[in-house]
């Protein structure tokens, strides 16, 4: 038989398209040609591929050789086809039976010596390749681990060429149900290094913090240089509750598709915590390429995103956020087709009130009102609009420093978060909602009763702060959050008062 075909896969943007490598192999000029839409490291493979076959002892006799990767319509980037393409060449010269491959999905990285390197994106492939009816994946050593994530699917690590070749020669249904049985999915978490036991003073900033874990809300921290904002945003990532298995797969394969999964360890098992430079681009937030890939915003999916000094980032990298902080996702459009990206994350973000970071304190800041007034400009309305809790870090005093009063640590903050969630998993079974922060405006009207002295209480708030429908339906699930840290079935009129303290702030430096 001269011609063969091969099940593998490709990622477009977090989608995976199956891709079908058909090799022939017929008497002529001795080429190796490859077709099908290919970017410039696939057209490489061809070189790896022939040198790869030949060193792992395997015969390769001067023939014309064509492959297509189907279909054509479809870009296809990376090395991930180099495995697949040996084995349809092998069994395109009888080495290996058809009937066996047919059975299997085949993706991997050849190396010269016909080694087989890990490659990105195999735990999405293993489960859409499941939910397609194929129960067998050949996949690099490295990967086997990441791999077997998925129940049900026999998921096969090979080091080299040759053990691929001999597996498919030697495949038996039984080895291939071994393997699948071992899959497990086990908890690790990685260590915390900050804790909220060693900040001193702060009461309200770590309050808040507590709030925005809890609900899975905005925050943003104002204050003068070393008042703790950026120590405080870190400590959040101990106090995260951890995610559900569902959560961590979701999570997991957004981390699989960028190829940043530790191989011994690849389930996540702990909420992301993304920390970005003020100096990233638009591109780095939300993704792009050719091809998208996701930006650091689906990497904190399901966890934080961090903005320290936020004043600093372009106004127009800032206000690319504002949809995904309002949907919840990433829309990219390309001439060749949309790319959906998720982009379930609370927003940490720090800054200074002023460029010499001591307003209002006149006494020690040197700004003009000129340049206070332009420094807090970067800040959109809009984006301020979409922050629930703004809350104001002051200078840590030196009896707060010194004292000996023993803060409360991550671990019983965490406890407390973790309740106030159960009560919200409770509330919302049944519906797709997951935290406080995702109610819908129409849900508001279910879950965030207001009983008359509470409504007189807001009507109040919406005429004298000039509040948009936005930041009213923001400060009601704010309120639903404290009231539930408190075990209140109802929203109370203190829940409202903290709540709007909270956006008081902001007005302050805002106006």
């Amino acid at each position: 038989m001269s011609f063969s075909t091969i099940l593998s896969a490709a990622i477009a943007g977090l989608r995976v398209e199956f891709v079908r490598v058909e090799a022939d192999v017929s008497n002529g000029l001795p080429v190796f040609h490859m077709v099908g839409y290919l970017s410039s490291e696939v057209k490489e493979a061809g070189e790896r591929v022939r040198t790869a076959i030949k060193n792992s002892g395997f015969d390769y006799p001067a023939k014309r050789t064509v492959i297509n990767l189907s279909p054509a319509t479809l870009r296809k980037k990376g090395a991930s086809f180099d495995l697949p393409i040996a084995v349809s060449i092998l069994a395109s010269l009888g080495q290996i039976s058809p009937e066996k491959i047919e059975k299997c999905l085949i993706i991997g990285e050849l190396s010269l010596d016909g080694q087989v390197r890990k490659v990105p994106g195999i735990l999405p492939i293993a489960m859409e390749a499941l939910e397609n009816g194929i129960t067998c994946c050949i996949v690099p050593k490295e990967n086997e681990r990441e791999g077997r994530l998925v129940k049900g699917m026999a998921v096969i690590g090979v080091e080299n060429l040759c053990d691929a070749v001999e597996f498919l020669q030697e495949m038996k249904g039984e080895k291939a149900g071994e393997k699948s049985e071992t899959g497990t999915m086990e908890d690790h978490a990685d260590d915390v290094i900050s804790d909220f036991s060693e900040i001193k003073g702060q009461e309200n900033v770590k309050r808040a913090a507590e709030i925005a874990v809890a609900g899975g809300h905005n925050l943003l921290m104002i204050g003068p240089p070393g008042s703790g904002k950026s120590m405080t945003a870190k400590c959040i990532a101990g106090i995260l509750p951890p995610p559900d298995i569902r959560e961590s797969i979701e999570i997991t394969k957004i981390y699989s598709v960028m190829g940043l999964l530790n191989e011994d360890r690849p389930l996540i098992r702990t909420r992301p915590f993304r920390e970005v430079h003020h100096t990233a681009t638009r591109a780095a937030l939300i993704g792009g390429g050719g091809i998208p890939q996701p930006g650091e915003i689906s990497l904190a999916h399901g966890g934080v995103l961090f903005l320290d000094e936020l004043s600093e980032f372009r106004k127009s990298v800032l206000e690319v956020l504002r949809q995904p902080l309002e949907e919840r996702k990433i829309q990219i459009s390309r001439t060749h087709g949309n790319y959906a990206f998720p982009a379930g994350f609370m927003l940490v973000a720090a800054m200074n009130p002023c460029p010499c970071g001591y307003y209002p304190d006149m006494e020690k800041c040197t700004c003009t009102p000129v340049q206070i007034q332009n420094y807090l400009s970067r800040i959109s309305h809009p984006f301020l609009d979409r922050i629930d809790l703004c809350v104001e870090a002051s200078r840590i005093r030196y009896d707060d420093l010194m004292g000996e009063h023993d803060a409360e640590s991550s671990a019983v903050i965490r406890e407390r978060v973790c309740r106030a969630r159960e009560i919200q998993n409770e509330r919302y079974k049944g519906t797709d909602i997951l935290i406080n922060a995702r109610l819908k405006a129409e849900d508001l009207k279910h879950y965030c009763v207001l009983g008359k002295r509470e409504n007189n209480l807001m009507e109040r708030a919406f005429t004298v702060m000039g509040l948009t429908a936005r930041g009213y339906h923001r400060i009601l699930r704010t309120a639903r959050t404290i009231a539930d840290m408190d075990g209140e079935t109802n929203i109370r009129e203190k829940h409202l008062r903290e709540a709007l303290g909270y956006r008081m702030v902001d007005r302050k430096y805002w106006g």
